[in-house]
């Protein structure tokens, strides 16, 4: 037996792991806020209508928001079960998606000048090298000293240093369709996935088999890649003035993150709509929304288990939910108010350093984001079993 002193020192430590959690995902709405915007990219939002406007937006959003609190708030009192308050908080946050698609969509598209940017783009390049080389040293140091026995940890460092330096060490048409730049994008959710399967593998299959879990995770996942779709300007249901009034499909080559990629342009006035979809985009898109799903499915399952353990209150539960869910896909949309409300001088310098495409932070956001979110998935498992071995324990008589 356990004395109770040990018990209570495990579920010290899962309540520590769980805020750990919970302290990463606000980091990485921190970021995804300044970030995840391209306004000048959209170049089919702005649209003026007769039957929508922003304001339509922002009451889907507060309705969302009113949503998933209520539910979150319901399930702490023990009135619902998990499984409603599940469902009705994956309603609270596709109302919030909703609205923020339309709010971004029916928002102008900010536009600025070089004479905006805070320092010379000649910056970038040490910038990137200088980032690109601490990311690379970090990755070597803190993987042999940490995790010597566990190298996939220290590759995928390396390879988010690869993503920063890249674009600098090959510039221009060599590194638009060099191979290396392929391998990168690739071989990043295959890392990734190698990483949670090693790790996590088994969990995740075990909580997947979870009916309400496994729904929830999908549904999260889903509706991330549409919002980040639509917020990022590879997707439009609305139009402007000057967009194009033909349907038209066609397939060029467009630079997405590192490289070309063969992109597939479907645009359609009269619904309308607007879809922009290449290999690269399905494979960052998908990577970081299977990831956000997955954190989801996670968060689902643990608030099943403490119903079935009689737990409402822990961490685990609707904190990381309203973390991981409603700031995830709140935060875009702050950044968006922030670029509309905000003077010039104060959104142009944002934009240039964290949104401009030449920027050196803009792909450190993509890989940031997926190594984050592989963190957080497999730190929160390893919270659930250390959960686990404390509930087995029970203290001497």
């Amino acid at each position: 037996m356990v004395r109770a002193d040990q018990r209570d020192g495990l579920e010290t430590e899962h309540e520590s792991g769980l805020s750990n959690y919970v302290r990463s995902i606000s980091a990485f709405s921190l970021v995804f806020i300044l970030l995840s915007q391209t306004p000048t990219v959209s170049a089919h939002g702005g649209a003026k209508t007769e039957i929508l406007s922003q304001w339509h937006g922002i009451a889907a959003m507060v309705t969302g928001v009113v949503v998933l609190s209520s539910f979150v708030v319901l399930r702490r009192r023990s009135t619902l079960s998990s499984t409603i308050a599940i469902y009705g908080a994956f309603l609270g946050i596709g109302l919030i998606a909703v609205g923020g698609i339309i709010f971004e969509g029916l928002s102008p598209d900010p536009t600025y000048t070089a004479s905006s940017m805070p320092f010379s783009r000649s910056w970038y390049q040490p910038l990137a090298i200088g980032l690109g080389v601490m990311i690379t040293g970090l990755s070597l140091g803190i993987g042999l000293v940490r995790w010597p026995t566990r190298p996939r940890y220290m590759s995928l460092g390396l390879l988010m240093g690869g993503w920063v330096l890249y674009p600098y060490l090959l510039p221009g048409l060599k590194g638009y369709t060099n191979p290396i730049g392929y391998a990168l994008i690739l071989g990043t959710p295959i890392l990734a996935g190698y990483v949670l399967w090693k790790d996590a593998g088994p969990v995740i299959y075990t909580i997947l088999q979870d009916r309400v879990a496994r729904r929830f995770g999908l549904g999260v996942g889903l509706v991330m890649a549409l919002f980040f779709m639509s917020t990022t300007g590879y997707m439009s249901f609305f139009w402007e003035e000057g967009d194009p009034q033909q349907t038209t499909i066609v397939v060029m080559s467009v630079l997405y993150q590192l490289v070309m990629w063969p992109t597939l342009e479907v645009v359609l006035p009269d619904i309308p709509f607007f879809v922009a979809i290449s290999p690269g985009v399905l494979i960052v898109v998908g990577t970081l929304s299977a990831l956000i799903g997955l954190n989801a499915a996670v968060i689902a399952r643990y608030w099943r288990d403490e119903e079935k353990a009689g737990v409402t209150q822990s961490t685990a539960g609707a904190a990381s939910i309203v973390g991981a869910c409603t700031c995830g896909c709140c935060g875009p949309l702050i950044s968006q108010m922030a670029f509309v409300a905000a003077s010039p001088a104060i959104s142009a310098p944002l934009y240039w350093i964290f949104v401009d495409s030449a920027s050196p932070l803009s792909s450190l956001f993509v890989i940031g984001s997926i190594v984050l979110f592989t963190g957080t998935l497999i730190s929160s498992i390893d919270s659930s079993r250390v959960s686990a071995r404390s509930a087995a324990f029970t203290p001497a008589d």
